[in-house]
This record gives C-alpha cells, structure tokens and sequence, in this order.
C-alpha cells in the first residue's frame, strides 16, 4: 500500500483510483461497508485526514481517536487497500467550499475515477456538503458518487462512539463486534522503568497518548510484533493504566508476551485488547503482587488459548 501525504503533482500511477473517503477512526464494520463499495470501481483508495478534523477544530477537547494513524494504515492494508491518500487538515483544506473541495482535491489534485461515502457525510467549510452535493458534483466534474447506507447491528447503528463506550466499559468483545476485528493498539516500544523485568515479567511498553483509553485494567491480549527479527504473534498479559502500586501518572500499555524472550526496543508491535480481567489494584507489597500477576497470565493463557 502506497501511502501519499498530498494531493498535487501526484505520480501518474497514483491518480483514478476510487476512493472511499472519511476518518475512518476504527475502520469498523460501517466503514469496512463503505469501503467494499468502493472496490468494483477502479484501484482501491482511501482518503482521510490527518490530524482528524476534530483536533484540527478542538485540539484542548480530551483525546477520542480509536487507532493512531498506523494503526489505521496497518489496518487498512489488510483491507487490500492500494492507495491511501492521509491529507493534512491544514487551514487552507479547512477554507475550501464543497465545491473548491470537489473541483481542487477530488477531480484534479488525486483525479479521481470514484468516491464512496456514508449517508451521513460531510464535506467543505462549515461542514456545508451533504453526500447528495457530492453526488451533483461529481456529475458535474466527471467521477461517479455513491453513498452507502449506515450498518446496524443488532437493531443498533454502528459507530465509532458506540465502540469508545464499550471499551471505556471494558467490553472489548462488544467492541470488537461492531469493529469486525480486534480493537489494536499500534506503535513503537519505549523504554520504561523496567519494574516488570525486575519482577520477573519484562513487558513491552508503549504510549497511549493521543488516544480514547479504554477501562484501566489487565486484559488477555493477542500481541503482533510488526517489525524486527522476531516477527510474530504471541499470546499477551497486558496492563492499561498508571500503575498505582508504583505513584505513576502517565497512562501506558505494558505487555508481557507469553513464552517470548528477547528484546523489542524500537520496535513495532500491534496489541489485540480480548478480555478484560480486572481492574487495576493497589497492594500492600511485592508479594500480593506478584502472586496476583502470575494469576493473571494462568488466566490469560486459558482465555487466549481457547481463541
């Protein structure tokens, strides 16, 4: 998958590509509708924005975003997509009308053959285009438009709030129901205190800044190591919170992979959130701790291997 940051003097290859276009925070099961759409109609792209709108216009508001942009990106790979078009919202995209939108970026900044969207889109400054302004457009301008129906499940729409609730809830198998996958958590390992090693479980840190955290707590998770010689899937006891027995603040993800060893520093991994287990707790001492943590893997194990 291509990934272009731009939407003038594109390469040749990467124009008349049929897009489905919008966030995409999550890529759930709606979005994954949209984006089937799409596919019939030429070489499959998404168009998207980053930062998200949403940070552009509140950037004080509390952290929402389901998935990181590599995250999204590494997701969306596997979606088969060919082309992935991550704008910058920048204050000259934020000026543009539905109509300088359309004629500029749509036509011919990525020249695009065909673009999908929700019923519910909107597009321009002020948020003043609808998807059937879209659609006149692109009659106007020479690419076809079609607008998808939003997708229920069980009676219910599905949205990316719906999933931020049911992981704040500490219901990832809710989550992961109206996402069609896993709810992930993607980046780099990052030094931390090294406590975990220390104890005997040596975890993989990551950051969960800029991102909608789920329940604080441990969970059962499945752990993909992305990049490095040790490439792979592992069973995975991961911790989400500030981790309250040591004073710390700053929420982080660790993860302790089952049966691993080795060293992951620098490199990118993708937890998968299964189960949650429990929340987090505060002990007397050392050994309240330990014997709870090697609870926790005997029961992570037990979830991750009936998967």
């Amino acid at each position: 998958m291509q990934i272009y940051q731009h939407w003038q003097g594109l390469d040749p290859k990467a124009r008349g590509a049929s897009v489905a276009m919008g966030n995409f925070d999550g890529v759930h099961l709606g979005h994954q509708s949209v984006i089937n759409l799409a596919r019939p109609h030429g070489p499959l792209g998404i168009l998207t924005f980053e930062s998200h709108p949403r940070e552009y216009f509140a950037p004080a508001a509390p952290a929402f975003r389901l998935m990181n942009a590599e995250a999204r990106a590494n997701r969306l790979a596997k979606l088969g997509v060919q082309h992935l078009y991550e704008l910058p919202f920048t204050a000259e995209l934020a000026a543009l009308t539905p109509e300088s939108f359309a004629r500029e970026v749509l036509a011919q900044g990525l020249g695009i053959s065909h673009v999908v969207v929700g019923a519910d889109f909107c597009f321009g400054k002020g948020r003043a285009g609808r998807a059937a302004d879209l659609q006149a457009l692109g009659k106007e301008l020479g690419f076809g438009v079609t607008i998808a129906d939003l997708v229920q499940a069980e009676g219910r729409e599905i949205s990316s709030t719906a999933i931020r609730q049911a992981l704040a809830d500490g219901r990832p198998r809710d989550a992961a129901a109206m996402l069609g996958h896993w709810h992930r958590i993607d980046g780099e390992v990052i030094h931390g205190e090294k406590r975990g090693r220390e104890l005997g479980y040596p975890t993989a840190n990551m950051s969960v800044n800029g991102l909608h955290l789920p329940k604080f707590g441990v969970y059962a998770t499945l752990v993909d190591v992305l990049t490095g010689p040790q490439k792979g899937s592992y069973l995975g006891a991961s911790s989400l919170g500030v981790r309250p027995m040591f004073g710390v603040n700053t929420p982080n993800l660790e993860s302790f992979l089952l049966d691993f060893k080795g060293d992951l520093y620098g490199q990118h991994i993708s937890v998968a959130l299964v189960d949650f287990l429990r929340p987090e707790l505060k002990f007397d001492g050392l050994p309240g701790l330990l014997t709870q943590m090697a609870a926790d893997v005997d029961q992570c194990r037990a979830i991750l291997s009936a998967l």
